[in-house]
């Protein structure tokens, strides 16, 4: 899809915890639409564009819904919580990226995020949904502490209602002993070591990532030597910070483990 610059209204603005608010977003549907996994860019001033992940999957009506965190020390941060509150409309820039579901692919899905990395998979696992294919999903969700996970009950919703969805809990904070339940797992730790730990293998999966440069590489690393391919493994990351080799030989992998 080609980018466009758009006016839309701002419809609602909730917050989801003390540090994440929703914000939907309404215009024109055609010139909403987008592919699952897409971003879009918000104009704070003329020289300032700010991207983030559009949190739902198109489905012509539209709407958007994006995930914002806020950070009180960040000046951008600030201003755009004032503008959500405030504008009644807003200049949005997309869509952006190519980190994007493949509709055609029946591969197992391996979804993994860190924080509000998330919006970004929301709107993966719902057009995979909506495509009434069978296809396994396992979503990995990596926060600080519970609090952090601001759409716990929608993942845990998934589990309940979905066959063959699985939602990964990973805290570096312990949960509560009775926060596992079926289709619902719970890890603690740093999202890598996790994965080194907890997931066996992706061999045959489409892997996405949504996080930090240092935390994308970080599992892509970990999920080397367990069957990742690199031309199954997606991540805006690889776009605007790339690297050479992006997946690790399997002697190099599996020194990472080790030293590990």
């Amino acid at each position: 899809m080609t980018a466009r610059t758009l006016t839309c209204q701002v419809t609602a603005v909730e917050d989801l915890n003390p540090d994440v608010f929703r914000v939907r977003l309404e215009g024109r549907p055609e010139a909403m639409a987008h592919a699952p996994g897409q971003y879009l860019e918000l104009e704070l001033d003329e020289d300032t564009w700010v991207p983030f992940s559009i949190a739902n999957a198109h489905v012509d009506d539209g709407s958007l819904e994006l995930h914002i965190q806020h950070w009180p020390e960040r000046s951008n941060s600030a201003r755009l919580r004032e503008l959500m509150q405030h504008a009644a409309h807003l200049t949005l820039r997309l869509p952006g990226g190519d980190c994007v579901l493949d509709a055609d692919s029946r591969r197992p899905l391996t979804l993994i995020a860190a924080g509000t990395g998330f919006a970004q998979m929301k709107a993966i696992v719902e057009a995979a949904m909506a495509s009434h294919v069978e296809r396994p999903i396992a979503l990995w969700w990596a926060v600080r502490e519970r609090r952090d996970l601001y759409l716990e009950s929608l993942a845990r919703e998934w589990a309940a209602s979905q066959p063959g969805f699985t939602f990964h809990a990973v805290t570096e904070q312990p949960l509560e002993a009775d926060a596992e339940t079926e289709g619902v797992k719970v890890h603690q730790g740093r999202i890598d070591e996790v994965i080194t730990r907890d997931l066996s293998s992706v061999a045959g999966h489409d892997v996405y990532l949504s996080g930090s440069p240092g935390m994308v590489y970080a599992c892509v690393d970990a999920l080397a030597p367990r069957g990742l391919a690199p031309e199954r493994v997606f991540s805006d990351v690889f776009a605007y910070a790339p690297r050479e080799p992006l997946v690790p030989t399997p002697a190099a992998a599996d020194q990472a483990e080790s030293d590990a």
